[in-house]
């Protein structure tokens, strides 16, 4: 798959309803999108591996421990608690290679193999920590794919979202801290942090590429042109900051005055 190819499918998912969203498709295309030479097949050996997995492990476990014990002990996925800055962590294909990455990019592995074999589970935009919501017959339960697929207790996720900086009012509502995520949601958290990541170690290439991703994968929002300019205009490319930020003032009224003064800005940096 190249660069090129990449961006088609991306394209394609932007353009999928929020039903149809392929996720681990377009996981691993952004994966591709950053770094051309990886190896797409072995993110689809993993999650093919994981559905046979958790297929056996539902006969006889209850939906959460056979999760839990599919991805994390048969398939040995888990948080990178020592190079957690790692940008490879943020990458699925690298992910299922090292069988470890962060919150999020675990996460899309557990969405896709728990789907497969039946079970309801979403993405939870938690503050600072991504998570899971699993529906179980006792209720609705949150997982923590970072450490295993424990179950986080409402305790733990009120104490983690007062930590986050949440109001009480809003640290004890579960409804509200178990929110589901979009699938399309889910990825855009994983290109922002790599959007960020590489913006605060000065690799602009990279963010301007994580920008464009998320562009892509929800062309009707003007915020991800103007992290695009941001990117060009930290590599020099003031006449590319230009068009981006032209782009994202097309997008939407709310968009326009950001993008204008950003777009002046830039283009006196030009004189």
């Amino acid at each position: 798959m190249t660069r090129e190819d990449a961006e088609g499918i991306l394209s394609e998912a932007g353009r999928a309803p929020e039903g149809e969203f392929p996720l681990l498709e377009a996981a691993i295309a952004c994966s591709v999108h950053d770094a051309p030479g990886r190896d797409p097949q072995i993110a689809q050996d993993l999650a093919r591996t994981g559905v046979e997995r958790l297929t056996d492990r539902l006969r006889m476990e209850s939906p959460e421990e056979a999760l839990a014990e599919a991805m994390a002990g048969d398939l040995a996925l888990t948080g990178d608690l020592f190079t957690y800055d790692d940008p490879d962590n943020a990458c699925v294909i690298a992910v299922a290679q090292r069988r470890k990455g962060l919150p999020v990019a675990l996460g899309v592995y557990y969405l896709h193999v728990a789907r497969k074999c039946g079970l309801t589970v979403q993405g939870v935009d938690f503050p600072g920590h991504f998570l899971l919501r699993i529906e179980t017959v006792e209720g609705p339960l949150a997982m923590d794919p970072f450490s295993e697929g424990r179950v986080v207790l409402p305790s733990e996720l009120t104490r983690r979202a007062l930590h986050a900086g949440l109001t009480p009012n809003v640290a004890d509502r579960l409804d509200h801290l178990m929110a589901p995520a979009s699938d399309r949601a889910v990825l855009i958290r994983l290109q922002n942090n790599v959007f960020a990541r590489a913006s605060a170690s000065g690799d602009f290439a990279r963010a301007e590429r994580a920008a464009l991703r998320r562009a892509l994968l929800d062309p009707a929002d003007h915020r991800p042109w103007l992290d695009v300019a941001a990117a060009r205009e930290g590599q020099g490319a003031l006449a590319g900051a230009l068009q981006a930020l032209a782009h994202a003032s097309t997008l939407d009224g709310g968009a326009a005055l950001a993008a204008r003064a950003q777009r002046e800005r830039v283009r006196l940096r030009l004189n």
